[in-house]
């Protein structure tokens, strides 16, 4: 069978060449599928995993029509980050660089005037954050009557992440929008509304079944006790030994503090999360990259469109919040025809859970328990191994052949490989013993009967839900606080697992949270413990215990919502 190439399908020269130096001669499945319709000039929903190629999949078939030397917008593409919308814009700089027409980043954490400047001086393609672009159409700084096409790129992900407002904004403001087309990884209820709003009859292509498992990707999962997930991930970021790993977090707080801990344990790490600013953002991203730095923890809403090569590992630390957040998740790694691994560390406990939200899905996952010491250690020793047998330049090195002679009249040979293999070791964490802890949680575990288990709807499988006791805590949103951080404090602080929490309701100066019964007893033993990690002002752990608010669980909707029985806030974090 003949493969495909881009010259099947009579892209003009300029776009045929920009390819060929690039060394693109066959497109993906996704630029096929789309470069194939008979016609450009309708409304199309298309849905392709992540690093499907999605991006020349709508720049080729639109600069196709463009004409040269454009100077006014005529494209605008909506990105959910800021990292993907600079991609994208790299993207559109180098497929478009023989047409003679300029690209256009709106961004936030960028200077604004730079970017007025650069509308000003004329651009055909607009990339922009939802945010951004949603700023300079209000302040008339980008002509939007020209804009005839818009793309929505990770629709799903720009909704999750808030921006249903900013995206309506955008559409309605575009007199002259011809066609609009949707790129998305999952279609859930929300994308589907808004392609209802503002397609017209669009045409539907799919790469993607329901349920189906990437097949560059193979999953595991660690069983961990449930108060060592962070020595868990030590344990096995010295099984997997990833060249480049991508750790995903809940929170900003918990990104930092397992940064930070894996610095202490000897492992080159960096943070990313969205209180970062732009400038410490792209030096992160450049680090990791390059490979100065080969691992990376970050939030979900961080690492949003973040599109590296070679990503060999996603470790995902605690119960995905739902499906789309494991497949996004998951999606960072096996790339562009690579393979790669994802990997879940789970509490016995959530491991149960897990199981039961993706019962029905078609994902197969290899379980096992956390990696003992003696393991890690013979890991450790094929690594040390490893290093010594394949440095060829050294072993080749007249200098090097010297220094060994020399050492050599003033050691025994056995002491100085002794002495060599510490050196190579002694920097990196030997591991920790949790097997007898977490076998102790299994048979725990496995004495809880089944009907009384609990599912992550918060409900037993034949019972009810557990009724809760809502408590006031002094910080609010204006505090910088959201439903996330305050999720994270009070498990982490009080030691429970999120399945003892129940609503959470977001007020500007305060906050309300349902503890159940086993986690308002740890919060009655100690109340300090959310003092200090700031939830709670220094002496005033008690006040919470008023009577006023030691009242039934929240109902309704607010700025902020967490409920058990969802899994996730109703409040999306837009960073």
């Amino acid at each position: 069978m003949n493969e495909t190439s881009f010259a099947q399908y009579n892209l003009r020269e300029e776009l045929l060449l920009a390819l060929n130096q690039k060394g693109f001669t066959t497109p993906t499945p996704v630029q096929e599928q789309v470069l194939s319709l008979d016609r450009f000039d309708q409304d199309l929903i298309v849905r392709a995993k992540t690093g499907s190629g999605k991006t020349l999949a709508f720049l080729l078939p639109l600069l196709q029509e463009i004409e040269p030397s454009t100077s006014w917008p005529r494209i605008l593409v909506l990105s959910p980050t800021r990292e993907l919308a600079q991609q994208t814009a790299k993207e559109a700089e180098w497929i478009s660089r023989h047409l003679d027409i300029s690209v256009a980043t709106l961004v936030g954490g960028l200077d604004m005037s730079a970017q007025v400047r650069s509308l000003r001086a004329g651009a055909a393609i607009v990339v922009g954050t939802p945010g951004r672009t949603l700023d300079h159409i209000n302040r008339s700084s980008l002509r939007t009557e020209g804009i005839t096409s818009v793309i929505l790129d990770e629709g799903d992900h720009m909704l999750d992440m808030g921006f249903r407002e900013e995206l309506e904004g955008i559409l309605d403001s575009l007199p002259n929008r011809s066609r609009t087309w949707l790129f998305s990884a999952t279609m859930p209820e929300e994308v589907k509304a808004l392609s209802r709003k503002y397609l017209a009859h669009p045409t539907f292509l799919s790469l993607v079944e329901e349920g189906e498992q990437h097949g560059d990707i193979s999953h595991k999962a660690y069983l961990v006790p449930f108060r060592r997930k962070m020595e868990g991930l030590v344990n096995v970021l010295l099984w997997e030994r990833p060249k480049r790993g991508l750790i995903f977090c809940h929170t900003r707080l918990e990104t930092m503090s397992v940064a930070g801990r894996l610095a202490e344990e000897g492992f080159n790490a960096g943070a990313l999360h969205g209180e970062m600013t732009q400038r410490e953002r792209n030096a992160v991203l450049t680090s990791f990259k390059n490979g100065a730095i080969p691992l990376l923890v970050a939030t979900n809403v961080a690492a949003r469109g973040l599109d590296v090569e070679g990503v060999s590992h996603v470790i995902q630390i605690g119960l995905p919040d739902d499906r789309d957040t494991f497949v996004h998740r998951s999606g960072r790694t096996g790339r562009a025809g690579h393979e790669g691994l994802n990997i879940l560390l789970l509490s016995p406990q959530e491991a149960g859970k897990f199981k039961y939200m993706f019962g029905s899905a078609k994902v197969d996952i290899e379980w096992n328990n956390v990696p003992d010491v003696q393991a890690i250690n013979r890991a450790q020793r094929e690594t040390a191994e490893e290093k010594l047998l394949t440095m060829k330049e050294a072993g080749e090195n007249e200098e090097y052949l010297r220094w060994a002679e020399d050492l050599l009249t003033r050691a025994a040979p056995k002491d100085l490989v002794a002495r060599l293999l510490y050196a190579l070791t002694s920097n990196r964490s030997a591991g920790y013993n949790l097997s007898g802890e977490l076998e102790r949680e299994l048979r725990r575990k496995s004495r809880i009967p089944a009907e009384k288990e609990r599912t992550p709807t918060g409900r037993g499988l034949k019972g009810g839900r557990q009724k809760g006791t809502m408590l006031r805590f002094s910080k609010g949103l204006s505090d910088g606080w959201d439903v996330g951080k305050v999720l994270h404090s009070v498990c982490s602080c009080l030691e429970v697992d999120r399945s003892e929490v129940g609503a959470i309701r977001m007020k500007d100066d305060h906050v309300l949270v349902e503890l159940l019964p086993f986690a308002l007893s740890r919060f009655e033993a100690n109340s300090r413990a959310l003092e200090r990690c700031g939830l709670i002002e220094a002496g005033k752990g008690k006040e919470a215990l008023a009577p006023s608010f030691a009242a039934k669980p929240a109902k309704g909707r607010d700025k902020g919502y967490y409920n058990d029985r969802q899994g996730k806030p109703g409040r999306r974090d837009r960073r």
